[in-house]
């Protein structure tokens, strides 16, 4: 990456509301990333909390990730493949803890929740 290539969260906001447009998929975000905070926590204070919440937050991980690339799947632009695995980290990370909540706060998700309910015809 060259010193003038945006970082991720630039690269990422630049896009995010592109790849965010399925009520599936923002649904699953929705409910996933509380599920990511904890797991996240639930790791990094491993070294002195029981064993099994470790082990829930690595699996809270595992399904938020899960659940999300199964949203991905169902929009009509897919995100930006992945780098490598300190690129999926790191994307991962700044869009759950950073991306995701700014997004709703500024109002995206709304907007976008809003416009899936016209984009899809009905039956």
């Amino acid at each position: 990456m060259s010193a003038n290539e945006p970082g991720v969260l630039e690269r990422q906001w630049a896009v995010y509301g592109d790849v965010h447009r399925d009520r599936l998929n923002l649904a699953l975000h929705a409910a996933t990333v509380p599920l990511f905070w904890f797991g996240t926590c639930a790791l990094a204070l491993a070294p002195v909390i029981p064993t099994g919440w470790a082990m829930a937050g690595v699996a809270a991980l595992l399904v938020a990730l899960a659940a999300q690339g199964r949203g991905h799947r169902g929009e009509a632009r897919a995100p930006a493949p992945f780098r490598g695995p300190g690129e999926l980290l790191a994307r991962f990370l700044a869009e759950q803890w950073i991306t995701f909540p700014r997004y709703v706060l500024s109002g995206g998700f709304a907007r976008a929740w809003r416009e899936a309910a016209t984009d899809r015809p009905r039956a």
